[in-house]
């Protein structure tokens, strides 16, 4: 399964960061997640895992912000072209081909976990969030960017946040209406989900 997904996305690639969400190519739209990311993330610099990183966007854009970032992919043609991004502007993060699912990182060192349109692609859900809160440090906050999309795939607010539940007080649900941050207009449903691992 895993061996399908990295051969499927290693051939997105290439032209994955066409989409203007995906590659933040275009100012206006890189603000906006930038915006959104200073409301939702602690200040710099924290210790971030980007858990399903892409190309490398969220990673970048973080970094140089001054995150200290950790990323992980399934797909090495996706992990190569964000090395090659992060080394055209300069700034540093871990990138490394993993399952993210089993992420093989040190259990209670990051500040949040991060998480955008990844979830929805994997056999499950639950066991990849269960996974991901074990990386927190207490009062850590895992974020995932997901969406139902018009197309019947991905999974809804309420349903993720259901997942998150179990590990959480309070889960904080942020819809993502603002069409800055995609490019376009759009009519179906796209939305943060934040949740806070409990202070020991």
């Amino acid at each position: 399964m895993i061996d399908n997904q990295a051969e499927y996305w290693d051939r997105q690639a290439a032209t994955f960061d066409q989409d203007p969400d995906h590659g933040l190519e275009d100012p206006a739209v890189r603000t906006a997640w930038r915006n959104l990311l200073k409301q939702i993330l602690p200040k710099p610099p924290s210790k971030i895992a980007d858990m399903g990183c892409g190309t490398g966007a969220l990673t970048e854009l973080l970094a140089q912000d001054g995150h200290e970032l950790v990323g992980l992919d399934i797909s090495r043609q996706m992990v190569k072209t964000a090395r090659q991004k992060l080394n055209a502007s300069g700034v540093e993060a871990r990138l490394e081909v993993r399952d993210v699912v089993d992420p093989r990182l040190r259990a209670g060192t990051y500040d949040v976990v991060l998480s955008r349109h990844v979830l929805w692609a994997l056999p499950d859900a639950a066991d990849a969030i269960s996974t991901w809160f074990k990386l927190l440090r207490p009062g850590g906050r895992i974020v995932l960017i997901e969406g139902r999309w018009s197309t019947g795939g991905g999974m809804s607010m309420q349903d993720l946040a259901a997942l998150l539940e179990p590990h959480t007080a309070v889960v904080h649900r942020i819809p993502l209406s603002d069409p800055q941050l995609w490019g376009r207009t759009f009519t179906d449903e796209r939305y943060a989900l934040v949740g806070e691992k409990p202070a020991d």
